[in-house]
């Protein structure tokens, strides 16, 4: 590496934190002198903000992106017996949470060109004790979601959208999370809207629904102590609600910033470096930037050298971890996941992000792939 040059993270929340300082300690300071700390007005400020934002309806803030995918399925009904349709590329969360629920998962392979659920091969795997399916927006990609909503009522199957990584993304011009039963985000601090530590929101258009959701973050109670169904404890806490609404009024800014930093990798690397397809109905919003590398450890070991940082989602398939070993997937039967979980590499990618390092992480993607091809 240049001995001039500074190192390159794949995530840095102080740039941004530096610029909302302000805003972010009065909003806690706020918090800290009102007296409520748990589920008080500005969680409920928050979640009608947020729902407000994805076009209208009822947000539910529960304690993380995981609870809120566990929460929805609960709400929905499943449980012990049935099985819920996803993929094994993607985070443990996303299955975490179907067993949390108490479901079985069942996986359909992704598709070749954008590493997103292969509905055709979801559709074979539908069984009579099929009971949801649970796409999973990836890398700020989405599902192509009037075909899963086809998919879904040729089955009577009720939808969660997993939407970790694609606040701020739109399918047909409509937000990711909108389409579905549920919409599941996270807030966790490296997504496009992050909290400073863990929260998470269920998002529907469906007011029961939303209200069975209330009901199971808070032991399943519809007052204090008046349980009416079983529930969890996983209820998003006024501080980080307040910090949410401060990083709320940016969002657009800092999504078009995204854009900005991912229109730069585009221009700049080559032309044969492959990356995952982005349908021209998907305004993707770059939670990250992912290409495919036929000989990752080489890129990787350029990328220390220069003191570039990045991730790998994901460098296992959830199919063959060993906590899933009950599941009985044998290596190959997802082929396509299990190519891309030794191809994929996360570049850094964050508002923030100067351009300058973004072409600086380009040459040197570049000079491997031009080496290695």
């Amino acid at each position: 590496m240049n001995a001039t040059a500074t190192a390159i993270r794949m995530f840095d929340y102080v740039e941004q934190y530096d610029a909302l300082q302000e805003e972010v300690l009065d909003a806690v300071r706020d918090v800290l002198s009102s007296g409520t700390l748990i589920l008080g007005p500005r969680v409920r400020q928050f979640e009608e903000d947020f729902a407000a934002w994805l076009g209208g309806g009822h947000g539910v803030g529960v304690g993380n992106g995981t609870d809120a995918l566990a929460i929805a399925l609960k709400a929905l009904g499943i449980g012990p017996g049935d099985e819920v349709l996803t993929v094994a590329n993607t985070a443990i969360p996303t299955v975490s949470a179907i067993r949390m629920a108490g479901a079985l998962p069942v996986f359909a392979d992704v598709d070749p060109h954008n590493l997103l659920m292969d509905l055709n091969d979801a559709q074979r795997r539908i069984t009579p004790r099929t009971r949801a399916i649970v796409p999973v927006h990836l890398f700020g990609n989405a599902v192509d979601m009037p075909a899963v909503m086809r998919l879904a009522a040729r089955h009577a199957l009720m939808v969660v959208e997993d939407c970790a990584q694609s606040t701020g993304t739109t399918c047909h011009g409509r937000a990711t999370g909108t389409f579905g039963d549920v919409g599941c985000f996270s807030f966790y601090p490296t997504k496009n809207l992050g909290a400073y530590g863990d929260a998470g929101l269920c998002f529907t258009r469906n007011a029961e629904l939303a209200e069975a959701m209330r009901r199971i973050r808070a032991y399943g109670c519809a007052g204090s102590y008046d349980c009416q169904r079983e529930g969890v404890n996983s209820r998003l806490d006024e501080l980080q609600a307040a910090i949410l609404s401060v990083k709320l009024r940016h969002l657009d800014d800092h999504l078009a910033a995204r854009r900005g930093v991912a229109q730069v990798y585009c221009e700049y690397l080559d032309a044969a470096i492959v990356r995952p397809h982005v349908a021209a109905t998907v305004d993707c919003s770059n939670h990250l930037f992912v290409v495919r590398a036929a000989n990752r450890a080489a890129l990787v070991e350029r990328l220390r050298q220069d003191e570039i940082g990045f991730g790998i989602h994901y460098p296992a398939p959830i199919h063959l971890m060993r906590g899933y070993e009950f599941l009985n997937y044998q290596a190959g039967s997802l082929p396509i996941t299990e190519q891309a979980a030794v191809e994929v590499i996360s570049l850094p990618c964050y508002p923030e992000l100067a351009h300058e390092s973004v072409r600086r992480v380009c040459r040197a993607v570049n000079d491997v792939a031009n080496i290695t091809s």
